[in-house]
């Protein structure tokens, strides 16, 4: 393979690259550890771009591809590998979107070079039924992050130790809906340790030593994890987090059937490569600020930022095809309300205020609990057993400060016939919504974002794979897990 070019991180190179072969070269290395600057070379595995499912022409369905795990050779052009990564990863998922693709791509790429990074997010297969293929995710992932440890029910301790290790893993964690699912209770170590490695300064303290000899010892919390569960995540990890919303397969949706003595050489090979490509990437990536699209800042920023910095690096499309993933991902993202306090101030603002009486300046509060009670798709009419009441809009709107920073409280007010009532002005709650609501589609701010993501079909070409163009093959379906 000829040596790639090194590449800005804010340039492309035209769009149309094909995966290439890799090249064997020189004698074998000594064995090392899969870590970035410690790991043997890799392997040549041949690309494979063909189509979801179907069976490379060189060889019979179900044998492994050529490899030599010893062999050694020069670093991978970027943007080939990545196309190899998410070839293999086509071959047995099927993801809700091609954004989701990209992004499970680069985050697969993005494990091997942690500590080039101020921040890691979060990977999240989450669906609202089981046999959605998150299980599978996360099988595929394990064969090309380093490290890999499957944490399945693991105690907060064993976590603190084992990141704390010399050979910090890539934290795997599937049925997280058993960790933080409605009858888990809070788990809030689990949830503090997860919070605090999301940036690489994360330190989660805990005494240690017997009796009164005990000692505060710090353990490094930094660590890539990818989760897998029904349902959502606490707002504290789901905001840290790229999530793939998955879904069962439709009968026209087929994947080839995954054999882990068969297939996991393939992932470990690609592996090999990752961390070889990483090595010689790093120094394109360390100090690295890419370019974010318009429209993406703050928690959204930090997630995208190690991934868009992959994407630089690798070059090829996938640049642009990353943006594209970015913009499509924080969108959706967008859609969801949040907090039980957002969807609050938002559903005042746009189904109580505004619907009852062309922008009305004050409500009383038995009026405002009747309009929120009768939102269909929305929690206040069974809110904990039991209809939304005064005591409980006073203690959700609290938390929250008007534009002088006195908490949100019921004033008292007229109403129509002359009465006095306790109710709540909209002059209070417009800084909150300002801070806090997601836009509405008719103002300035929605009308820029949309702007700045573009035509949907348009993000979709960017988005698309080579080999997503071919119809999928008409192999037989199979389970997923």
């Amino acid at each position: 393979m000829n040596t790639p070019p090194t590449p800005t991180l804010k340039s492309q190179t035209p769009p149309g690259h094909q995966p290439g072969p890799a090249t064997q070269a020189g004698p074998a290395p000594s064995a090392e550890p899969e870590s970035v600057g410690r790991q043997a070379a890799p392997s040549a595995l041949p690309p494979d771009p063909r189509p979801t499912g179907q069976p490379a022409p060189d060889r019979a369905e179900g044998q492994t591809a050529p490899t030599s795990e010893s062999a050694a050779g020069p670093p991978d052009d970027g943007a080939a590998l990545l196309d190899d990564v998410e070839a293999f990863h086509r071959r047995f998922n099927v993801f809700p979107s091609e954004a989701a693709y990209v992004a499970v791509t680069l985050w697969d790429a993005h494990t091997h070079l942690l500590d080039a990074f101020d921040s890691t997010p979060r990977l999240a297969f989450l669906s609202p039924e089981p046999g959605s293929g998150k299980s599978r995710a996360l099988e595929i992932v394990e064969t090309l992050v380093p490290s890999p440890m499957m944490a399945i029910n693991a105690s907060p301790a064993a976590l603190f130790r084992s990141v704390s290790d010399e050979a910090r893993p890539t934290i795997l964690f599937d049925e997280i809906d058993t960790v933080f699912g409605p009858k888990a209770g809070d788990n809030e170590e689990l949830r503090g340790f997860l919070n605090a490695g999301h940036r690489r300064s994360g330190v989660t303290y805990r005494c240690s030593g017997d009796g009164g000899q005990q000692t505060v010892q710090g353990f490094p919390s930094y660590c890539a994890v990818a989760v897998a569960g029904l349902g959502s995540l606490p707002d504290t990890i789901r905001t840290r987090s790229v999530i793939i919303r998955m879904r069962r397969r439709a009968p026209n949706e087929k994947v080839e059937p995954y054999r882990q003595r068969i297939h996991e050489k393939e992932g470990h090979a690609l592996r090999k490569r990752l961390t070889t490509w990483a090595r010689s990437a790093r120094p394109r990536i360390e100090g690295a600020w890419p370019e974010m699209p318009e429209g993406v800042t703050d928690r959204p920023a930090d997630v995208w930022e190690p991934l868009l910095a992959i994407a630089d690096a690798a070059g090829g499309t996938w640049p642009e095809r990353a943006r594209a993933a970015c913009l499509d991902l924080v969108s959706v993202g967008s859609d969801d309300k949040g907090s039980v306090g957002i969807r609050l101030l938002t559903d005042l603002r746009d189904h109580v205020f505004d619907e009852s009486g062309a922008g009305a300046d004050k409500l009383p509060t038995t009026l405002i609990l009747q309009h929120l009670n009768s939102l269909e798709e929305a929690p206040w009419g069974d809110f904990g057993g039991r209809p939304l009441d005064s005591r409980g809009l006073a203690a959700l709107l609290k938390e929250y400060v008007t534009a002088d920073g006195s908490p949100i409280k019921s004033r008292s007010l007229k109403t129509p016939t002359g009465a006095v009532a306790r109710g709540y002005h909209a002059a209070d709650l417009t800084d909150a919504w300002a801070r806090y609501c997601p836009p509405r589609s008719d103002d300035d701010a929605a009308q820029s974002h949309l702007a700045a993501v573009g035509d949907p079909a348009d993000i979709a070409t960017v988005l698309r794979h080579p080999s997503a163009t071919q119809p999928a093959p008409a192999t037989p379906r199979t389970g997923t897990r």
